[in-house]
């Protein structure tokens, strides 16, 4: 072969001798990454997990009283309907719709027409057979009046009282008056209706006490007992005290709740009925630990819950029994005395799953190292010094 032939097929051989160099490269790749493909066949094959890593903190449950927390409304201590108890026409107003007033006080007043009349009358109708029975009996005694005589005398007498009864009733009745220290709600009448008896003429209400009524589920009504002391947080900023005062023996059939009423005082007549309110009500003392609000996640079943990491670096879940809330936490029950909590990254592992749990004194220390921030635990001398130091 001449020197002429080769420097003729100079750019052939020169491209077959790369892609020669290039074929052995590749080769030589992968029999670098056969051992390591291997390994990681081979751990695939045992069953390793690959773990993720999260940031634990351990807790220790505290001694807490579970408060029952539901949503009612106020309402008066008593609703009346004043009814007339007698025929007769309005004849004067006493207290305005929405004015407080006192027992007793008038309300309505209807006109008394003859009413007095008839009271004179059976005053002396009153008279006449006292002394019409008094005569019979001394009478009886000589023999004069007969037994059934002196009992008709009698029985006149009854009659004649009974009747005075009567008539100052129905003159009694044409005032209408409040039954009990509260408020006019509202009023049927004016002057000039006329009303028969049984006729309803106003809606009185004892706001002098309100009521936050609720309906408890059959878990909480349990802890719930009569006289027992609440307190309820109203729409507009008020938050009251009072005690229990009523909880119903018997569910509700289409809730299968139990009714509670909390009584509040309300002598100064600052509180409205007929708004809504939280009524909070202390429950059984349970082992709880207070956590951030943003340790709460969800399971594939939509319940709320807590993650930790047991002895075994096992991720639990926790269905969350929230006892408690307050500003600076939420106070849940049900997990172990000494629970270690998933932080940060809970999230991104399953129930069940194998992690690699790094506590957070150790995550925030290896913070500050890295991001040069001083370490308090090291001596000033031992920190990093700044290029102005230097």
């Amino acid at each position: 072969m001449s020197w002429a032939f080769l420097k003729q097929q100079q750019s052939w051989l020169l491209s077959a001798g790369i892609a020669v160099l290039v074929v052995l490269w590749l080769l030589s790749g992968q029999g670098a990454e056969e051992p390591e493909a291997t390994a990681v066949s081979a751990a695939a094959d045992a069953g390793e997990p690959q773990r993720s890593s999260v940031r634990v903190v351990t807790r220790s449950a505290e001694e807490v009283q579970r408060t029952i927390v539901v949503n009612g409304k106020t309402e008066p201590a008593r609703i009346v309907t004043l009814a007339a108890e007698t025929d007769g026409r309005v004849a004067a107003i006493g207290i305005a719709r929405g004015e407080s007033a006192d027992s007793g006080d008038l309300v309505v007043r209807l006109d008394e027409r003859d009413r007095t009349a008839r009271l004179a009358e059976a005053h002396a109708t009153l008279k006449q057979r006292e002394v019409e029975y008094e005569a019979r009996s001394e009478l009886k005694s000589s023999s004069y009046v007969s037994e059934a005589q002196l009992k008709e005398a009698e029985a006149l007498l009854e009659s004649a009282r009974a009747e005075l009864v009567r008539a100052e009733l129905d003159l009694e009745y044409t005032a209408i008056r409040a039954p009990f220290d509260g408020a006019l709600q509202a009023r049927m009448v004016e002057i000039g209706d006329f009303v028969s008896r049984g006729d309803p003429v106003a809606t009185y209400v004892d706001n002098r006490r309100i009521v936050v009524s609720a309906n408890l589920s059959e878990y909480d009504a349990r802890y719930v007992q009569p006289g027992d002391t609440a307190e309820a947080h109203l729409a507009t900023g008020e938050t009251v005290r009072g005690r229990i005062r009523y909880v119903a023996p018997v569910a509700d059939e289409s809730t299968r709740t139990f009714a509670v009423e909390l009584e509040v005082d309300n002598r100064d007549g600052a509180l409205r009925a007929g708004g809504t309110a939280e009524l909070q009500i202390p429950a059984e003392t349970v082992l709880a630990h207070r956590i951030s609000p943003s340790l709460l996640t969800l399971d594939d079943a939509g319940n709320v819950g807590v993650k930790i990491v047991d002895e075994n670096n096992k991720v639990d879940f926790i269905v969350a029994d929230i006892a408690m809330t307050s500003s600076d936490g939420v106070w849940v029950a049900g997990l172990p005395a000494s629970a270690t909590l998933i932080t940060v990254g809970q999230g991104f592992v399953a129930d069940g799953s194998i992690v690699d749990a790094v506590p957070e004194s150790d995550s925030d220390t290896a913070v500050a190292i890295k991001s040069g921030a001083p370490d308090m635990d090291r001596p000033k001398s031992d920190q990093p010094k700044s290029d102005k130091e230097r």
